[in-house]
């Protein structure tokens, strides 16, 4: 079984996968560790490697294809990433969301930063990669007709998100 499961930062997508992953005893990846792994590879730093990233379109298509070659060789793995399900054959797609609100307090407790520069690095790589994914893939990520479930994931703590995706593992 693969499951894909996508979302904003701050959403919860990390956390939802690593509960997931524990309760089905399956193994997961995501693509933050993969864009880790290209930078160490390159002997870069991940500041470095992003500001690179920002000016080639090859390290966001390589990204994307080394999920799909790992999810290709594996029988069971949760993949976590932005645009994963676009390029991951996957059993199950699911989309966790939040407010900006929360995905910013999520994400200035994660990184210690004030809230709002929380708020408006978000809302600027948002917009960035909106218009990234948008221009190298023809992706719209606003657009959720791609996923099977999505989750408010504000309305749920991890354990509750794993809940709703093993029920609904059960009835697909």
């Amino acid at each position: 079984m693969i499951i894909t499961i996508g979302g904003l930062a701050g959403s919860g997508t990390t956390t939802a996968a690593e509960v997931l992953s524990k309760k089905l005893d399956i193994p997961f990846i995501s693509a933050g560790g993969i864009f880790r792994d290209m930078a160490k590879e390159r002997g870069m730093s991940i500041l470095e490697f992003s500001k690179f990233a920002e000016n080639t379109d090859a390290i966001d298509i390589e990204l994307d294809e080394r999920q799909a070659e790992i999810a290709k060789k594996s029988e069971n793995l949760i993949v976590e990433g932005r645009l994963s399900a676009h390029f991951v054959e996957a059993d199950l797609r699911i989309w966790l969301l939040a407010p900006i609100d929360i995905r910013a307090n999520r994400v200035c407790n994660r990184e210690s930063k004030s809230l709002e520069i929380a708020k408006e690095e978000i809302n600027i790589r948002e917009r960035s990669e909106e218009l990234r994914y948008l221009d190298i893939h023809n992706i719209d990520i606003t657009n959720f007709d791609i996923y099977d479930l999505i989750l408010n994931t504000n309305r749920f703590n991890p354990e509750s998100i794993a809940e709703i995706v093993l029920t609904t593992l059960k009835v697909i």
